[in-house]
């Protein structure tokens, strides 16, 4: 216990003294850094895809679902799209130094407010490998060492990926322990982590609800988090009959065990009796379980009596819970009731009610006439995500570059003091 806890020290110090370290790092270098990365990752596919095999070989043993293990996959394609993320974060403006406000005072001083890293984080993720280039490409393009742990059984890839991030990093000129991957499975490491906050700045769960309740409660520093992932898709009653089958599609069924997978499915009393068939039809024929109200049933055979439960669970699996409502207040009042405040959608031809559902909707993300699949760093412009927060303080919804750093002020004078009043 003693060698585990000198261990988890050793790896705080040195991100310390990496995160200082950058401060004098160009965004030149971590856009070299960043590219030398991509090309390192598309250039050793086949040892990655080799590391993954070992990974997935190994899963049934830890008693992976189905969802689960899908998410543990890496194949040439996703090898490929995590090359390209890198590109895309290497592409946007540097964050470290921009100056997001300035003023002048009465008095002649320029105050500005300027853009600063958050220092080290530790962040903590399930399953995804790809996750670990995606959150390393964030955090030193924001400034920041990274210390990542990550599921045990993505143990080969996370590895295998971290070794390029970290020749790549030396090759740009980068400090050597920007990126650590901490090399232990013992879960203790965790805490040591979590109780460290001499030497890491923030913590980032990304994973199930029992991980976050668990860094939540012991973590003694900020913690940026998002809880279950139990969106919605609201269907108006002046929705279009096609593009709310085709939303509701790809919504649910596009990738069910993720987190901006719709869970959810609410629809208007009007349109409930022309859409819910269809839709139905379409979601059966695709696997996906339906569980609703009593309406619901009636239109729908083939539905289960939804619970209580239900309603508010993210299954991360082919299954949707329905509800009908006889008005726009009430698809509101039950999806922020039971929303995990991830991320909500309408589909409406109504602009006035498109306007009314965003703005009383308690969620990161609001999606009008599009899916919820959508709410995603890639797809909003941010080249990558380190997860989907979905806290109100310091960062809502896809946390890229701009939500891994903090502000300072600087003020300029020309010898001004501050005098009586």
């Amino acid at each position: 216990m003693d060698d585990l806890r000198e261990y988890c020290l050793d790896v705080g110090r040195r991100a310390a003294r990496a995160a200082a370290e950058l401060a004098r790092v160009s965004g030149a270098q971590k856009q070299q850094w960043l590219r030398g990365s991509a090309r390192l990752l598309t250039q050793r596919s086949a040892a990655l895809g080799e590391a993954n095999r070992l990974d997935l070989a190994a899963a049934p043993g830890f008693g992976l679902s189905d969802a689960q293990i899908d998410r543990l996959r890496l194949t040439s394609k996703e090898i490929d799209a995590m090359a390209r993320a890198l590109e895309e974060v290497a592409a946007l403006p540097e964050p470290i130094g921009e100056v997001i406000s300035s003023s002048i005072r009465p008095s002649g001083l320029e105050v500005q407010k300027v853009r600063v890293p958050l220092g080290v984080i530790f962040f903590i993720y399930e399953s995804r490998p790809n996750v670990t280039a995606d959150a390393a490409a964030l955090c030193v393009k924001a400034g920041n060492a990274v210390i990542l742990r990550g599921g045990k059984e993505a143990a080969q890839s996370n590895a295998a990926i971290a070794a390029i991030l970290s020749e790549a990093a030396t090759d740009a000129g980068l400090p050597a322990d920007a990126v650590q991957l901490v090399a232990t499975a013992d879960r203790e490491a965790v805490s040591h982590f979590l109780h460290m906050p001499e030497y890491i700045n923030v913590a980032i769960p990304r994973g199930g609800a029992g991980l976050i309740r668990r860094v939540s409660q012991e973590a003694r520093m900020p913690v940026i988090k998002h809880y279950a992932g139990n969106c919605h898709v609201y269907l108006d009653k002046a929705a279009d009959p096609d593009m709310a089958e085709r939303l509701v599609l790809n919504s649910k069924c596009q990738r069910v065990g993720v987190c901006n997978a719709a869970e959810s499915l609410v629809v208007h009393a009007e349109v409930a009796e022309a859409l819910l068939p269809r839709i139905g039809q379409a979601l059966s024929q695709r696997g996906i379980e339906i569980r609703g109200d009593g309406r619901t049933r009636e239109l729908l055979p083939q539905a289960k009596q939804a619970t209580e439960e239900d309603f508010g669970m993210e299954y991360l699996a082919p299954v949707i819970s329905v509800k009908v409502v006889d008005s726009l207040d009430e698809a509101i009042e039950h999806i922020n009731r039971y929303s995990s405040q991830h991320t909500e959608a309408i589909v409406t031809s109504d602009l006035d009610a498109a306007r009314e559902f965003a703005k009383r909707i308690d969620s990161s993300a609001v999606m009008i006439n599009a899916s919820t699949r959508l709410n995603d760093g890639g797809q909003f412009g941010l080249g990558a995500e380190i997860g989907i927060s979905t806290d109100k303080f310091h960062a809502r919804g896809p946390c890229g570059v701009n939500e891994l750093t903090s502000y300072k002020y600087v003020a300029y004078g020309t010898g001004q003091v501050r005098g009586e009043g």
